[in-house]
């Protein structure tokens, strides 16, 4: 037998594999084509049918046709079942994904809102402008982040409502109607940041800025510094465009700020956007490193970050804003996975709340990866809004088994957080594991009961639902 036939039986034999596995799992009733999921992979949800619009019209007659549940999908990169239930329409809204109007003279984008903030940049980049507030990674939808009121690492930024001119939604009647501070300022203020609670989210006016070129510097610090230095070098300076800061695990108690300037210097990055990557093995051996290994936290803190920050490039804003979330995927997520959580507290509670976070993460033994710290201005006045006064935000990546007692694990800590956060007059952030009781729902977002009577009465019926929506809507 030659290496032909060997190579043909072989093709065979994967592709019988292949069919059977297919026909067991219907044989089980697992029907893939019907699930959805989020990254975690925690959260597999069946769902009635899948679609995939391409035009405002199918979205209009989807809902009116269908009487519901109905849920509502971008990227899925909530963490939760923010965007599915069980037995609904899942309305997938990544097809919808065109630029609809653009003035460079105004510095306005219009988009469908399942446009990705990728294509987004690479669309305006050619007339020097850049996205004013978004997600530190590119691969997110636009009406996602509308949905979560996201934020990023933005000096004198905040809440993306800040960014947005105009929406317009499909109402659980089928009306389409436009949205604004000025128009049907209600639903405006209650779409943004309302998890597709309210409706479907469509088409979204943006307002742009100019791209420039930022130069990144790195300072090392004691986390009781970090607040005071914050103020003076950070906050008063009109040059910052992007800062985080990242806090060191298992102690908490070094911090890294990470700021990057506007700068007349010649760029040292030759790329205007971050190019996608086949792979990112460097990044993912290095998580693997800081998660896995006996000392691995160390290593990190000691070897790689001063590697990492041994330069200061320089590169124009829509690359760094161009970031690719593969870098942080895992080869695997079978038995353990890679999660967000998110506290926001008042500036002035930073130091009281930065220790008895890490009391908790230690004395539950929580495999954190990283802490991310940033600050965002108050919300404009959203329903759920996260950002009641200006606030540090603690955003903590762990990560986690996927056994049902691992989860249960982290639910437990997760509960101890919230009530620190809660004591510290802050909030935690809803597009993560569904954790929270509902006494802790309510006291984290005092203003939901104006919000679920607004849903009450443009969604009589509860059409529009998710896993979110399941545990804390009061009907």
């Amino acid at each position: 037998m030659n290496i032909i036939d060997l190579k043909f039986k072989f093709k065979i034999k994967l592709a019988c594999f292949f069919i059977l596995s297919l026909v067991s799992c219907r044989a089980l009733g697992q029907d893939t084509s019907r699930i959805v999921n989020d990254i975690t992979q925690l959260n597999p949800i069946k769902v009635n049918a899948i679609i995939h619009p391409t035009t405002t019209e199918e979205i209009i007659n989807a809902v009116k046709s269908n009487p519901g549940p109905i849920s509502i999908g971008g990227g899925r990169y909530s963490m939760g079942g923010q965007t599915a239930t069980e037995n609904a329409l899942q309305i997938d809204m990544r097809t919808f994904d065109k630029v609809l109007h653009f003035s460079k003279k105004d510095k306005e984008v219009t988009v469908q809102a399942g446009i990705t903030w990728r294509k987004l940049l690479n669309f305006i980049d050619t007339a020097g402008l850049s996205i004013k507030i978004m997600q530190s990674y590119s691969n997110f939808t636009v009406g996602g982040a509308l949905s979560v009121n996201c934020h990023g690492r933005y000096i004198g930024q905040g809440p993306i409502i800040l960014s947005v001119k105009e929406i317009k939604i499909v109402l659980a009647n089928g009306d389409l109607i436009a949205a604004s501070r000025d128009k049907n300022t209600e639903i405006f203020f209650g779409a943004i940041g309302g998890y597709g609670g309210l409706g479907v989210i469509t088409e979204v006016t943006l307002y742009l800025t100019n791209n420039c070129k930022v130069e990144r510097s790195d300072t090392l610090m004691r986390a009781d510094e970090y607040k005071k230095y914050f103020f003076d070098h950070i906050r008063s300076d009109s040059t910052v465009i992007f800062q985080s800061a990242d806090i060191y695990p298992n102690h908490y108690n070094k911090i890294r700020s990470v700021p990057y300037r506007i700068t007349q210097k010649e760029v040292t990055v030759p790329d205007r956007i971050n190019p996608i990557k086949e792979n990112y093995s460097f990044n993912k051996f290095a998580y693997k490193v800081v998660s896995e290994f006996p000392a691995g936290k160390w290593i990190r803190e000691h070897i790689i970050d001063p590697i990492l920050y041994r330069k200061n490039p320089v590169e124009w804003r829509n690359y760094e804003a161009g970031s690719n979330v593969e870098e942080l995927e895992p080869r695997s997520r079978k038995k353990s996975t890679y999660v967000l959580e998110e506290y926001f507290v008042p500036m002035n509670n930073f130091n009281n709340f930065y220790p008895a976070m890490g009391k908790i993460l230690r004395e539950n033994k929580v495999n954190v990866i990283n802490i991310s710290i940033r600050n965002a201005r108050p919300d404009p006045g959203t329903l759920l809004a996260w950002a009641r006064t200006e606030v540090f935000s603690f955003v903590i990546y762990y990560k986690q088994g996927t056994k049902e007692t691992d989860k249960e694990k982290v639910k437990n800590w997760t509960r101890k957080l919230i009530e620190a956060v809660i004591a510290n007059n802050g909030t935690y952030y809803l597009p993560y594991q569904i954790h929270a009781t509902p006494e802790q729902f309510d006291k984290a977002y005092p203003n939901s009961t104006k919000f679920f009577a607004l849903k009450k009465q443009l969604d009589p019926t509860n059409k529009f639902r998710n896993k979110l929506w399941d545990a804390y809507y009061k009907q």
